[in-house]
């Protein structure tokens, strides 16, 4: 099993910044799917990030050896590349129905499915703290879709057809996330993130469009540039992270992610109302979004909270 370094400040920059880097992503992404599909949006994304990486170590001389993998790694490297494929894609479909904040605290829960599945594979503890978290959190979720709770729970709707996909997106990264942590006993996680970018990419071939991009005015191309790099960066910083800190330590950090969001998309209403839409929330949603955020880090954080309690 994999071990973290245990360098948690240097842990923490890195969670920190894939944070913000998520936060403004999906006010970027909303821009460009004006012209262009998920699935070619994500294969630009994708291929990019996964070229320069490559460029990258080849001039390093750091390419990885499949070889010390095995069996048992190509089936995690299998499954790391189609649970992000697949997160990717269904991540902007459920975006191109809902509003960036709440596609953005929905995804909120796939941190906290990695950290429950940390603890029956990775073996990390599950104490009284976080299944209190886990209350919480679901209490924020409710306060925050009070305007629309009876539309979610009683019909199809465009609204809940998001909320669902992006929900489905949580479902298959906390793949990804489990396998890419248990890769970083074989390789590092630039030459992770490599294989991984360069595979899905090679795997949305069929189905991507890649002359839409002469279709974005200059705005959408830097944009879409942007998207890449923030790719490049984010699950860079994200992957690194795990080598340092703990899976649920790091689960905590990223819990502030939707707060990034929320305070961006005001901000660039504000800036460029003829870009960004505010989001349509009344102050029970805000206060549910920061509710749903202080469950996460509290059921990330249990742990430690509970033993200092004990200490007392």
């Amino acid at each position: 099993m994999h071990i973290s370094s245990g360098r948690w400040m240097y842990g923490l920059f890195l969670a920190l910044t894939t944070s913000v880097l998520w936060g403004v992503l999906p006010i970027k992404l909303k821009e460009v799917l004006q012209v262009m599909d998920p699935v070619t949006v994500t294969w630009y994304r994708l291929m990019v990030a996964g070229s320069l990486l490559f460029a990258y170590l080849a001039v390093s001389r750091r390419l990885p050896s499949f070889r010390p993998l095995g069996r048992k790694g190509g089936g995690l490297l299998a499954l790391a590349i189609g649970g992000l494929t697949a997160n990717y894609v269904l991540y902007l479909m459920g975006l191109n129905l809902l509003s960036p904040g709440t596609t953005q605290l929905v995804i909120q829960v796939a941190p906290i499915l990695l950290l429950i599945s940390s603890v029956f594979i990775f073996r990390e503890r599950f104490s009284l703290g976080q299944a209190i978290g886990l209350g919480v959190m679901l209490l924020g979720f409710a306060l925050f879709f009070n305007q629309r709770l009876d539309e979610l729970l009683t019909s199809l709707t465009t609204y809940t057809t998001g909320v669902l996909t992006v929900l489905a997106a949580a479902f298959v990264w906390t793949f990804y996330g489990l396998a890419q942590k248990q890769l970083l006993t074989s390789w590092s996680s630039v030459q992770i993130m490599m294989v991984i970018y360069l595979a899905c990419a090679l795997l949305l071939v069929p189905w991507a469009q890649p002359l839409q991009v002469l279709e974005l005015n200059p705005l959408q191309g830097w944009l879409l540039l942007a998207c890449c790099l923030n790719t490049l960066v984010a699950y860079g910083a994200f992957a690194e992270a795990l080598a340092h800190w703990e899976a649920s330590r790091v689960s905590a950090t990223l819990a502030l992610t939707p707060l990034v969001t929320f305070a961006s998309v005001a901000l660039a209403a504000s800036w460029w109302p003829d870009h960004v839409v505010p989001e349509q929330v009344n102050w029970i949603a805000y206060a549910g979004a920061v509710v749903v955020v202080l469950g996460s880090a509290l059921t990330a954080l249990g742990p430690s909270i509970m033993a200092s309690l004990r200490k007392r």
